[in-house]
């Protein structure tokens, strides 16, 4: 028996590397995580009255003329299916990508038929991943006026808590100035009512 004082050390060190790698990082990585970014860590779910609302993370479907939208979902076939992420891989010249966006064009101006502004690219675009929860601030300006209409709220008070939830480039350098969209909407209906 030859084989056994080879078989020896390749069984011992797949047993060593699986308990390093299998069982130690994983739960190391987990508890600094854990300890340093709790709040990322357990997937940026926004809480409201002690209930779970959503992640700040996932967009989701807002369609009431009161609340701001966001970007498309190219989830299917529900859309914003976190477990379901996935761009349309629809090309630009892919006639169905450009009848997607007549229809997402039809549908904000039949919600706000007086806006003649030109419509912000994200506004009738999917995201890569089809989850993206934050919008432009220029996709924010371009619903201002309907939502502050349906709402009854001077368009100033609006464009000041537009202004509260636009994040900056990350690290002043990275990405885009942006809007995240469903704590957006929970900061106007946690406005007082009005009317």
């Amino acid at each position: 028996m030859r084989t056994l004082p080879l078989l020896r050390p390749a069984l011992t060190l797949l047993i060593l590397l699986t308990v390093l790698t299998g069982l130690a990082y994983p739960l190391a990585v987990t508890g600094l995580a854990q300890a340093f970014f709790p709040l990322q860590a357990n997937g940026s779910v926004i809480v409201k009255d002690g209930k779970p609302v959503g992640s700040a993370l996932i967009g989701q479907q807002f369609t009431a003329p009161k609340y701001f939208w966001g970007r498309p979902s190219a989830t299917a076939p529900q859309g914003y299916n976190g477990t379901a992420s996935n761009g349309s891989n629809l090309g630009p010249t892919n006639p169905a990508l450009a009848d997607a966006a007549k229809q997402r064009i039809a549908a904000l101006q039949a919600a706000d038929p007086g806006n003649r502004a030109p419509i912000p690219v994200d506004l009738v675009t999917a995201s890569g991943s089809g989850l993206d929860p934050e919008i432009s601030p220029a996709a924010a300006q371009y619903q201002l006026a309907r939502v502050a209409r349906a709402r009854g709220l001077p368009p100033a008070e609006v464009q000041a808590l537009v202004a509260r939830h636009t994040h900056g480039r990350q690290f002043g350098v990275l990405g885009e100035p942006r809007v995240n969209v469903l704590e957006l909407n929970l900061a106007l209906d946690a406005l007082p009512a009005h009317g």
